[in-house]
């Protein structure tokens, strides 16, 4: 199976391949390997342009549509054959989160794009997208749907193990089915750098490479307390969020009557934002160990802050130890929710997402042979953990 995956950064697509087997209660995972490309420039700068608090038209979301699925498709293809000497059986799509619809506590609506039918036809695999909206019309926030992956896999772990993501977004899982997105993680962070340093301005870089700018940089109090203030921090679990709130816009309203602020420092003090919203969301959930994946584990001044905030009570490890590359645990992650569809199994704990009920997640889009779906099994039952091979 191949998982594809990109994120809220959304500056490239991961597609990690799997083998999955289920035996018994315990579903098998090895790892196969990743590949991760970037979206061109063009595509990317079109994205940005389109996404929240943008104005944007249908025909816009209809380019980004096509383009985005053409480069999941790509993806795929690639991963096939690189990954999977072409004997690929499926492919699981998360596509790209464009829109995150919240109002008054309540998510009514989400939308990813890169329409799968691009896949479909590149790679003649079945393949099975738009897994979020099936939680959303449950009642649940549509996320984060990797908490019952991250369940399955940490479980039998001594203590109270929480699987934290540094996205975009940052998002925790714990034992008892708890999860939710704590705040951004890089979303800020990014945008700071984008707009505020030359790096940003006149090199196009994206994101604060290894920690430089913020290394450079002083934590400036008073701009901290004020983000802290922002009142997303303090609801309550299950929770969700996105771009849709923590986008440029925020960061230029946030930065009112700090204009003289240094670059460095504004970075500084986000990357520290970044690390007390994820070590008070850990420390309530009485973590005795972290296990970190998402493109923020390669940022060492943001983990040493995170661990800084957490004590040498509560180490913080990377996915990659639990033989998991973090590069690629959420692609994987999808790869093992679209098994579970095509078993007809549910993909997600209610607990995690405020649902009514677990659901069999997605949409189904046929191969080129029709809708032949591989290895089912009608007596297939829920697994009770995830194991990776060789680990």
């Amino acid at each position: 199976m191949i998982g594809l995956m990109s994120g809220t950064s959304h500056d490239a697509i991961d597609a990690g391949a799997v083998d999955l087997t289920l035996d018994g209660d315990s579903l098998h995972l090895t790892p196969l390997g990743v590949i991760s490309r970037a979206y061109d420039d063009d595509l990317r700068a079109a994205l940005t342009k389109a996404l929240p608090p943008s104005r944007t038209t249908m025909a816009d979301v209809c380019r980004l549509d096509t383009r985005i699925g053409q480069a999941f498709a790509a993806a795929a293809t690639e991963a096939d054959r690189e990954l999977c000497d072409g004997r690929a059986e499926l492919v699981a799509s998360h596509g790209q989160t464009v829109f995150h619809w919240v109002a008054e506590g309540r998510v009514h609506g989400t939308l990813q794009i890169g329409q799968a039918a691009w896949i479909a036809e590149a790679t003649g695999l079945p393949v099975v997208a738009d897994f979020r909206p099936r939680d959303v019309a449950a009642g649940g926030q549509g996320a984060p749907l990797v908490s019952l992956v991250d369940q399955l896999w940490l479980r039998g772990r001594p203590g109270t193990p929480i699987a934290l993501n540094l996205g975009g977004i940052a998002n925790i899982t714990a034992p008892d089915g708890t999860a939710f997105d704590t705040g951004p993680a890089n979303a800020l962070i990014d945008a700071a750098v984008r707009e505020l340093t030359p790096q940003g301005r006149e090199q196009d870089l994206t994101y604060d490479r290894d920690g430089e700018i913020a290394a450079r940089g002083t934590v400036h109090g008073d701009l901290l307390a004020r983000l802290l203030a922002e009142p997303y921090y303090a609801l309550p679990a299950p929770k969700t969020t996105g771009k849709e709130l923590f986008h440029p816009a925020y960061l230029r309203r946030a930065l009112e009557g700090y204009e003289a602020l240094a670059p460095e420092d504004v970075v500084a003090t986000l990357t520290r934002l970044t690390a007390v919203t994820v070590a008070d969301a850990v420390r309530t959930a009485k973590a005795s160990e972290v296990v970190a994946s998402g493109g923020g584990i390669r940022n060492p001044v943001l983990m040493a802050a995170l661990r800084a905030e957490l004590g040498p009570g509560v180490p913080v490890r990377a996915s990659d130890e639990l033989g998991l590359a973090s590069a690629a645990k959420e692609a994987y992650a999808f790869a093992v929710l679209g098994f579970l569809t095509v078993h007809g199994l549910p993909g997600t704990v209610a607990a995690s997402t405020g649902a009514r009920h677990a659901s069999v997640l997605g949409s189904l889009t046929p191969g080129r042979t029709g809708l032949r779906l591989p290895g089912l099994t009608e007596d297939a039952r829920p697994p009770r953990r995830l194991v990776v091979d060789g680990h």
